[in-house]
This record gives structure tokens, C-alpha cells and sequence, in this order.
């Protein structure tokens, strides 16, 4: 599993909007009924992912501890599913409910959205706070499938607490990492950022 980065551009901008699919409910969403009053956690996650795998129990009870604080939490898997069947809306359906998860697992078929975030990787994390810009593009923490660390939220929780006390976000942010994005491969073209 060849590991590749958040990408890092600069902070401040706004959340693009989106109208996907949400596969636990059925319902179609968009940024504004996913947002948080205080502040909001966009996460590219998807089924099959090692790192994902590794860290999903963590998104579950941080997205249970935070949402309450008017966090608003949503997850969105970008992957083409032709080439990784196990990522289809029917498996994501299957895989929030095994992990119980309380917030939106959202099926970007188009990839548009993923684009639209510059998400290159599973898990990618995105805070923006109550103005919905920007304010976090970093690590959950520095567990990793291969290493020793604890999984604890420590990288995502200190922001988001930040976020609560009306305090500044650091910027000097550890990206991400995991699998890359799966990108549909028919007109043979990759996002271009």
C-alpha cells in the first residue's frame, strides 16, 4: 500500500458546496443540512482503505463526542467503484451500519466533489469553522497501520477544540495520509490541481 498525502494548499477557503447521495438514508444532502453550527469535519474516507480500517473506530466516537458541540460531521467516498467494488453504495451502506456510524457517508459517483475538495487520499480530513473556511488539512494523529502509536484523535480533537473556544487553529498541520484516492480511469485523466 503505497502511501500518499493530504495535499496541502492554503487554508481559508470555503467549503464547496455538494448534493450527493447519503447511502444510510437514502436522502440526498448537501453542505448545508451536513454543517455545524460551530464548525464542520468533511472526511474522505472509504470501505477497503488500511488506514481508513485502522482509525474508523476513532472518526466514529470523535464524530459522537463532537456532534453534540454543533460539530457537524459527514464522510465521502470518491472511489471508483468498477475497479474496487467493495467501495459501491450498497458496501458503504453495509460498513456505517457495522461501525455504527452517526453522521453521512456520502457516495460521490462523479468524483466531482473530491475535485472540488482536492482530496487526494483516504482518510483526507477537511475542518472549517462557523464561517465554513478552512481553518484544518492535517492528520487524525499519528497512528499509522505500520507503526506503534495510539489511535486518539489528537491532531483532529485539538483543532477541533480550538474551533469551540473561539481560538485560533495552528497552521503548522501534519498531513494526512493513506491510500490514494481510486480515480476512474475511462477518459484517462486525474484531477489537475
Amino acid at each position: 500500500m503505497a502511501e500518499t498525502p493530504t495535499l496541502q494548499i492554503p487554508l481559508g477557503f470555503q467549503a464547496p458546496d455538494f448534493s450527493l447521495p447519503d447511502t444510510i438514508s437514502g436522502n440526498t444532502l448537501n453542505y448545508a443540512q451536513i454543517r455545524g453550527e460551530n464548525g464542520t469535519v468533511v472526511m474522505f474516507i472509504c470501505n477497503h482503505c488500511p488506514y481508513v480500517i485502522h482509525v474508523i473506530e476513532e472518526l466514529v466516537k470523535l464524530a459522537k463526542e463532537y456532534m453534540p458541540k454543533g460539530i457537524g460531521f459527514v464522510a465521502i467516498s470518491s472511489n471508483d467503484i468498477i475497479n474496487y467494488p467493495q467501495d459501491a453504495p450498497e458496501k458503504m451502506k453495509e460498513h456505517a451500519a457495522k461501525w455504527e456510524m452517526p453522521f453521512p457517508y456520502l457516495y460521490d459517483k462523479s468524483q466531482e466533489v473530491a475535485k472540488a475538495y482536492q482530496a487526494a487520499c483516504t482518510p483526507d480530513y477537511n475542518i472549517f469553522n462557523e464561517e465554513d473556511k478552512a481553518v484544518y488539512r492535517g492528520q487524525l494523529d499519528e497512528a499509522r497501520p505500520k507503526n506503534n502509536e495510539v489511535v486518539n484523535g489528537k491532531d483532529l480533537r485539538e483543532a477541533l477544540d480550538k474551533i469551540l473556544a473561539g481560538r485560533e487553529v495552528n497552521k503548522n498541520q501534519k498531513p494526512s495520509v493513506g491510500c490514494g484516492i481510486k480515480w476512474k480511469k475511462e477518459d484517462g485523466l486525474r484531477p489537475i490541481f
